[in-house]
């Protein structure tokens, strides 16, 4: 799919009915892929990890979550037609999934979140076809022996629809070292989705996530976690924007 600069990656311009098309089209191209998704946070370690950028990059499709870059984007003359989070495009894609046979494979979350995902959407999507759940140990992207076992468990199964819910920078490195070695047609990074699913963190309301506040929920949500990210590491998207907006 043709991207679109945006700061300093490049990003494709789609709504929710093309993403789920897009991400449908790879499924029965029978190519392995993947997709990440970038809000304030993933721009402003991105422009520090280079890792991370090349990974971003390549990746086969780039969603805009967060409304302030949509904002950004249509300030730099190159809008994009809406905000697509994984909290919104995962649900969308299962029912997709129980509508047209799709398998899935969900890894992310402590211990229990992921089963408690899968017990959730197969109450809301009884035709659904969840092959398998997994909560990776603390540290298991160093551990050789894991890993393996990771992407063997998932060959198993051989999900269309690889769900990863790991956190960034972790969930793309992770994807992207690892997606050709497992058998999953698409692995979508989905941050802190598998949560929202099992309904161990509320979403923002409606009206806060249109005007760009989500994060402000999630602060007052979990305060301590969250003031370094969004309150020290975030702020630095303002220089980012007069950086890549001279170009």
């Amino acid at each position: 799919m043709k991207k679109q600069p945006l700061l300093n990656t490049y990003v494709n311009n789609v709504d929710m009915i093309e993403s789920i098309q897009a991400i449908e089209n790879m499924i029965l191209s029978k190519k392995k892929g993947y997709t990440v998704a970038v809000n304030v946070d993933v721009i402003t370690k991105i422009e520090k990890d280079t890792y991370l950028k090349e990974i971003t990059d390549k990746a086969d499709i780039v969603f805009v979550d967060g409304q302030p870059l949509v904002w950004i984007a249509r300030w730099q003359g190159r809008p994009v037609k809406a905000k697509i989070s994984g909290s919104d495009l995962i649900p969308c894609l299962c029912k997709l999934a129980a509508e047209k046979g799709y398998s899935i494979f969900i890894i992310g979350g402590k211990e229990g979140v992921a089963c408690k995902a899968k017990e959730n959407l197969e109450k809301q999507f009884s035709e659904i076809n969840i092959v398998g759940t997994y909560a990776p140990p603390f540290g298991f992207e160093r551990d050789d022996v894991e890993l393996d076992k990771i992407n063997k468990m998932i060959s198993q199964a051989r999900p269309d629809l690889l769900i990863v819910c790991l956190g960034c920078p972790k969930q793309e490195k992770w994807v992207y070292e690892n997606y050709q070695k497992y058998e999953a047609r698409v692995s979508v990074c989905g941050g802190a989705t598998v949560d929202f699913i099992a309904g161990n963190i509320d979403r923002a309301p409606r009206w806060m996530s249109n005007h760009g506040l989500e994060w402000f929920y999630r602060f007052l949500k979990e305060p301590k976690r969250m003031f370094k990210r969004y309150f020290i590491d975030d702020v630095k998207i303002i220089k980012l924007i007069w950086k890549y907006g001279e170009k």
